[in-house]
């Protein structure tokens, strides 16, 4: 496991309903592997976020096709940041590409989340900014990941870091028919600041 810390700043627009704004505090960010206790939290948020999103049957669909199981060492892992004990955003490293032949160099990153009542804190940023770290170093030059048209904030966020979209019709795995593809070339950029 590797572990950093880093401050999560309550700013504007980090209240709840009410406007009362989250409690600062350090945020652990956690490099695990799939069989990780704390990737409960993960898989629970991720449930929640896609029942919400898709219904009960597309979240179970979802959750399903991608079993934590496909993010297992040496070629994958997880990432979690925790706050106050508590997993709040998360993602998921593995080779795009089952067989590692067809495009060993290229990681596909799946399962970024981060909970609602700590949106807008910065913290996909880092979970990107740390998943692509772990890429780096299990020897990754490239990723590739997928979004739907349900999540507009994954879309901004990706654009906002760099990230390019990809012709659909390009790609010849696409995981369902909306989805949005996006690429991003490792070597070619610098990491970004985790704040």
């Amino acid at each position: 496991m590797t572990e950093t810390n880093t401050r999560a700043e309550a700013g504007p627009g980090t209240g709840g309903a009410d406007g009362a704004g989250v409690p600062t505090g350090a945020v652990r960010m956690l490099r695990v592997t799939h069989d990780d206790p704390r990737v409960a939290g993960l898989l629970a948020g991720l449930l929640e976020e896609y029942t919400e999103r898709y219904g009960a049957e597309g979240a179970a669909n979802e959750l399903s096709r991608y079993p934590v199981t496909e993010f297992v060492a040496p070629h994958g892992c997880l990432v979690l940041a925790e706050l106050d004990g508590e997993v709040v955003a998360g993602g998921a490293l593995r080779p795009y590409r089952k067989d590692r032949v067809g495009q060993a160099d290229t990681v596909e990153f799946k399962r970024i989340w981060t909970s609602a009542r700590h949106r807008r804190r910065g913290l996909g940023r880092q979970i990107m900014t740390a998943l692509e770290e772990a890429a780096r170093d299990l020897g990754y030059t490239r990723v590739m990941l997928f979004t739907g048209p349900s999540q507009p904030e994954a879309v901004a966020l990706y654009e906002r870091i760099g990230y390019r979209w990809v012709d659909p019709t390009t790609v010849e795995d696409l995981p369902y028919p909306k989805a949005i593809p996006f690429a991003h070339d490792l070597r070619n950029s610098t990491p970004q600041p985790s704040a």
